[in-house]
């Protein structure tokens, strides 16, 4: 089954293989870049986007705690992503932003990928 299908039916297969910041995107070895949906984390700058919940943690801490959560650094690309190695999750399609999908995703244990980074207190809450 394509990417095209996948997403038309809301729910897909992510399997994580590079990681920008801490609420994504995640890039997935089937093709979609995801955002997290209900997060906000730091823009690698340091900043914050425009209208979203401002974390004190720094964009690095969260990057750090969300690669944690997918199995830990595996590398990194010329253009700072952080190489991971994670097993597939199970995520739904919010919508998109920026050319990205916004998706729930569960990890391969069962946990809410969104409420994982929330325990891990470098993230906000956002609808």
């Amino acid at each position: 089954m394509g990417f095209l299908a996948l997403v038309s039916a809301a729910t897909f297969v992510c399997t994580p293989v590079a990681v920008w910041d801490g609420d994504g995107p995640i890039w997935c070895k089937e093709g979609p870049k995801i955002r997290i949906a209900g997060i906000a984390a730091r823009e690698m700058d340091g900043t914050c986007s425009r209208g979203h919940p401002c974390p004190s943690s720094s964009a690095v801490a969260a990057r750090d705690a969300l690669v944690r959560l997918l199995g830990g650094p595996k590398g990194q690309r010329d253009s700072g992503h952080i190489i991971v190695r994670a097993p597939a999750m199970r995520c739904s399609s919010d919508g998109q932003s920026y050319g990205r999908t916004v998706a729930s995703c569960r990890l391969s244990d069962g946990r809410d990928l969104a409420q994982a980074m929330l325990a891990t207190k470098t993230v906000l809450a956002w609808r």
